[in-house]
């Protein structure tokens, strides 16, 4: 099967597996629950289809395009810590929708028996991917909302949860939509950005944070180039974001994460751009590891490192990137590939997952209400309120 997606695909199930093949035919999926008013020519990262998740599964891209059904949460718990769906935004929905699963499936006869179970699965799903904040955000949100359902019969709840968790999917496509708005003008008069790991589409439902930004300036400026550092060691910058902006026709030349030092003194990159998986309270930024040694280098070349990110990233309660708990992976990503050893029998292996960028190496946040420039602190908060008094209007 080619590498790149038909305007309109569905999906159709592999007998006696969890993984279905992409069938080109004329129509959208049928059943999708997410999909409703979408104009992106590809589908969605994440989709809640007759009751299932489905997940394009980002593991075996790009030489598979397949997706992976979960029938039941435990299955899209599995399937957030193999990184078959990854990126902070897309995991928070990925869970919500694992929740809506749980109540859809759930055989609780009383609103509070399923309170309580969906507060079990929640603290199992938030314990698959610590770093990423926007997991916790998501399940607290359809938890709050679970919590508050009319009617306080069983069914009232099970409702409530699927309703939020297609209302959050939703709103994640607009978000990034809104993102990358907000920050192309950053990248006017700029033929060339590098990025880091993959904070495109395939991160989120939709769109994307940094790539988004990278597609929104692309509108403008369709000679605009990117570099991609290949993000070891899983590689997402190499599989993912290469992926997606080919088969957006974006040029984009993948590099070696040793070499980016080297391609920024040699002049020409306009700016860094990358997501985020939790921003502190003072701007700190927790990314994919790699991140930090950018941004540093970007410092030192004169070349401006942004950071685009939806506000549901952004955790008030941690006051500095010292407080973020770093999820460490296991060896075999470093120790093997395909497979096979490229260590040797008993070598020690450190691999975390992310890294921390001090926010005095940011040159601004970009989010859904517009730029964030330091101090971040005094930012952040109106940021926030503006998005509550959104909300609130």
């Amino acid at each position: 099967m080619g590498h790149g997606f038909d305007a309109c695909a569905r999906i159709a199930a592999i007998p006696d597996r969890d993984t279905i093949m992409v069938v080109r035919q004329e129509h959208a999926s049928e059943g999708s629950q997410v999909t409703g008013g979408r104009t992106d020519p590809y589908p969605p990262t994440v989709e809640y289809v007759d009751g299932v998740v489905v997940l394009l599964d980002q593991a075996a891209l790009p030489e598979v395009e397949r997706y992976v059904r979960c029938e039941d949460w435990q299955r899209v718990a599995r399937a957030i810590s193999d990184l078959e769906v990854r990126g902070a935004p897309a995991i928070g929905v990925t869970a919500a929708f694992g929740l809506a699963l749980a109540a859809e499936r759930s055989g609780a006869g009383s609103a509070d028996d399923l309170l309580a179970e969906l507060a079990e699965v929640a603290e199992a799903l938030v314990a698959t991917r610590p770093t990423a904040v926007n997991l916790a955000w998501a399940v607290e949100t359809v938890l709050a909302e679970a919590h508050g359902a009319g009617g306080g019969l069983a069914a009232d709840v099970r409702r409530t949860v699927v309703a939020c968790a297609q209302r959050l999917a939703a709103e994640d496509l607009a978000t990034c939509r809104a993102i990358g708005d907000a920050g192309a003008g950053l990248l006017a008069g700029i033929d060339e950005v590098i990025t880091h790991c993959n904070a495109g589409a395939l991160a989120t439902v939709g769109y994307g944070t940094a790539l988004g930004v990278v597609r929104s300036a692309h509108r403008d400026n369709p000679a605009l180039h990117v570099w991609a550092d290949e993000t070891r060691p899983v590689l997402q910058g190499a599989r993912l974001t290469a992926f997606e902006l080919g088969r957006d026709g974006i040029a984009c030349t993948v590099i070696a994460d040793g070499a980016a030092a080297s391609v920024l003194r040699e002049g020409g990159i306009g700016a860094a751009i990358v997501g985020a998986d939790r921003i502190a309270a003072n701007g700190d930024v927790a990314n994919k590891i790699g991140t930090y040694g950018l941004a540093v280098a970007a410092r030192h070349h004169g070349v401006p490192f942004y950071v685009a990110a939806p506000l549901s990233t952004i955790d008030l309660d941690t006051p500095d990137g010292s407080m973020i708990e770093i999820e460490q992976r296991p060896a075999a990503e470093v120790a093997e590939y395909r497979g096979h050893a490229i260590t040797p029998a008993g070598a020690a292996v450190h691999n975390p997952a992310f890294d921390v960028t001090p926010a005095d190496l940011v040159d601004a946040i970009i989010t859904e209400v517009g730029v964030l420039r330091a101090p971040y602190g005094p930012a952040i908060e109106a940021a926030l309120g503006r998005r509550g008094a959104g909300a609130a209007g």
